[in-house]
């Protein structure tokens, strides 16, 4: 079984990562069930464990929090879902990387059900959209922007932090870091995209679709 639990509002960021890390620990205790928690948090950015100093641009403008969970910097504010996932990995195969694909393949089968293709792309973390109404890049490829990022951290073989999909955020929120350390892609959304989806309807897919994929998962877990 696993939890979900919905909170409205904007969650604090230091109250968050202290309730996935004691959720975790009840989890490898064997004394909770596993967990997805979708919040909403105010403005800031968050460091990962391969962030560089210089792509933090405007370090003044929001909080800025160090993080544990893998990669570099990322943004996260209104209008944005985080969903964080508290999972047991050591009962879904013990393989990280087969995890991180079907975190993956999560998001992608969430943002076909507002038929936005999503892909992801080696060397870039996250989940990536075309966009060919804009100039190709400069080796001709057609240009893509991110829609969602991932990074999660284990601990006794149970995952925290998670995934983030931009519904409505402020895209020019993003200029403060280069998000993920990529400089050559555009962030977008999909209200951007065009797409009046809601919140609500994102996490109806996400609910949806969870149980399509991450308990099906792509990696065998024998």
């Amino acid at each position: 079984m696993v939890e979900w639990i919905t909170t409205d509002g904007l969650t604090d960021y230091d109250e968050a990562v202290a309730f996935m890390e004691a959720r975790a620990a009840a989890i490898a205790a064997g004394e909770a069930e596993e967990c997805v928690w979708l919040v909403e948090h105010p403005p800031l950015y968050t460091a990962g464990t391969s962030a560089r100093p210089a792509d933090l641009k405007d370090p003044d403008r929001f909080p800025v929090h160090t993080s544990k969970r893998g990669g570099q910097y990322t943004y996260h504010g209104p209008g944005q879902r985080v969903a964080y996932v508290m999972l047991n990995v050591g009962k879904r195969g013990r393989d990280v990387r087969c995890f991180v694909q079907d975190l993956e393949r999560w998001v992608i089968a969430a943002l076909a059900e507002f038929n936005v293709t999503g892909h992801i792309r080696d060397g870039r973390v996250g989940v990536w959209v075309e966009r060919p109404e804009k100039p190709r890049t400069v080796t001709g490829r057609v240009a893509e922007d991110k829609i969602a990022a991932i990074g999660i951290r284990l601990r006794k073989w149970v995952s925290f932090h998670g995934i983030s999909i931009n519904v409505e955020p402020d895209l020019s929120h993003f200029d403060g870091i280069v998000p993920c350390g990529i400089t050559e892609y555009g962030v977008t959304s999909l209200v951007d995209l065009g797409l009046p989806v809601t919140m609500a309807d994102l996490d109806v897919a996400l609910r949806r679709s969870f149980d399509e994929v991450m308990e099906t998962p792509a990696c065998p877990t024998g």
